[in-house]
């Protein structure tokens, strides 16, 4: 059984509590144009959407990351990724206050990678790939997770994507547990989802793990996430709809002795 959602006294509250709706000013990115909903009110503190050509954001000023970023990802997007060589042009959010926002520094000598929430691998061209380098769409990743677990994960889901025409995809951190930790400035997240929804099907459901080498890789209702995580991702949805369950890829683990970069 998980965990309260715990950050210190900041982010102590009710899941119960009534949704923050507010409107999204990039509903394209969101299915039926309804972004995700905040039930845990803590979480809302200092958050700011921030909008991108292909994707969105959510960010907290709290753990100078992502609560989440959305995607509505389309085939052809996908397809006009595959071209493109890696810019890794990674850098601070010149639209966020310094005092809530990752630097460069926080994540140097962290240990930790800099993990996209709206994979790289997604961008259709250089302007949108620019974007996706932002600090603002990175959690502090473990590396082998970020590699051998969750590389694969982002791999499934532009298959998926290429096969379906299109999916909305939502990707964040969630922070449980009381034993919590900082890289310079941001919170490291205890573990990490990507929500998957497919509008042709009108099904959804979602990876789960925890941010650490060789962890288990869950697939869990999104009903069941929400529950967790304190944020109603796919508020169009009815709970009945929340409760059924998209076909997700069983994911093999890549292990490190058979990795070769």
């Amino acid at each position: 059984m998980f965990q309260k959602i715990v950050l210190g006294a900041a982010f102590v509250g009710t899941l119960l509590a009534p949704a923050l709706a507010l409107a999204s000013s990039c509903p394209d990115h969101y299915a039926d144009g309804r972004a995700p909903e905040i039930r845990n009110q803590k979480l809302a503190v200092a958050t700011r959407e921030l909008c991108y050509g292909v994707f969105g954001i959510m960010h907290s000023g709290v753990t100078r990351t992502p609560l989440w970023s959305a995607e509505n990802l389309r085939a052809y997007n996908v397809a006009s990724a595959q071209g493109l060589k890696r810019d890794n042009a990674f850098h601070a959010e010149p639209r966020l206050p310094p005092s809530q926002r990752a630097e460069l520094d926080d994540y140097a000598r962290s240990g930790y990678d800099r993990g996209h929430m709206a994979p790289n691998g997604d961008m259709p061209d250089r302007r949108s790939q620019r974007e996706s380098f932002t600090l603002a769409n990175m959690v502090p990743q473990d590396g082998d997770h970020n590699r051998h677990i969750w590389a694969p994960i982002e791999g499934a889901v532009r298959k998926m994507a290429k096969k379906e025409g299109q999916l909305y995809v939502i990707t964040g951190p969630a922070f449980l547990g009381t034993n919590l930790r900082k890289v310079g400035n941001v919170l490291v997240p205890s573990h990490v989802y990507k929500v998957v929804y497919s509008p042709r099907q009108k099904l959804a459901a979602a990876w789960f793990t925890e941010n650490q080498s060789n962890a288990e890789i869950r697939v869990i209702p999104v009903a069941e996430l929400e529950r967790i995580v304190g944020i109603e991702f796919l508020p169009s949805l009815s709970r009945q709809q929340k409760e059924r369950m998209l076909h997700l890829p069983k994911i093999r683990q890549k292990k490190k002795n058979n990795f070769f970069s």
